[in-house]
């Protein structure tokens, strides 16, 4: 699990946002894992703080679906089955797909993103999983913000928070992300031209990416 740097003298709320933000990352690149209970006072521990921010940090990813309570010994990470892998890869290509669409219809303010992107390959080079997954996650909200509709982004926000990427570790060990890292590359150059319809073939191609890669097949290429 990544490690967190407190702040010294943070309010309580600060820190339960940090720790709820470090849980997600580890959730997210699959290094908590489904099945397994996690207590409050060992995630205290590793994170040097006192137990009660941590369970309130859980807690807040009780809310969201992540993980759920076990009674008088901690929180059990939320299971997917392969069903809810297709039902989120289903919604959120309903909505990311025609969203890039009208982003690459009026493309003003899409090269800011250029340097996100560029962040994404070298994450993939660097082989720094979470760096990757951080800077995949601010890209692509930060691409559908562009579209205007802010209730829109934290759907997707919440879809990709209850998403695993159980096969970024693999391909990372074996130098097979920067295919998919520099397909961001490529979408805001298709993007930039205006090409709608090249922006949302493409979206929808990254998108069959992140459902393998949910699942953690061998022949995933991308997230």
């Amino acid at each position: 699990m990544r490690e967190l740097n407190l702040p010294q003298l943070g309010a309580r709320q600060n820190v339960r946002e940090q720790i709820a933000q470090a849980l997600r990352a580890s959730l997210v690149a699959g290094e908590m894992r489904p099945g397994v209970v996690y207590s409050a006072p060992a995630l205290a521990e590793r994170f040097g703080v006192s137990p009660t921010p941590v369970r309130e940090a859980m807690l807040d990813l009780v809310k969201e679906g992540l993980v759920t309570v076990v009674r008088n010994k901690g929180f059990r990470v939320t299971e997917l089955s392969d069903r809810d892998l297709d039902d989120i890869t289903e919604i959120r290509a309903m909505i990311e797909v025609p969203t890039v669409g009208r982003v690459a219809a009026s493309p003003a303010g899409v090269e800011k993103l250029r340097p996100l992107a560029e962040a994404i390959v070298d994450a993939a080079e660097r082989r720094d999983i979470l760096a990757y997954i951080e800077a995949d996650q601010t890209f692509h909200l930060e691409l559908l913000a562009l579209a205007g509709n802010a209730q829109l982004v934290e759907v997707v926000r919440e879809l990709r928070h209850r998403s695993r990427l159980y096969g970024v570790p693999k391909l990372a060990e074996r130098g097979e992300l920067l295919p998919s890292a520099r397909e961001h590359l490529s979408l805001l150059d298709v993007i930039a031209r205006g090409d709608a319809g090249g922006a949302e073939t493409l979206m929808r191609h990254h998108l069959r990416h992140v459902r393998g890669i949910w699942a953690g097949p061998a022949d995933a290429t991308g997230s």
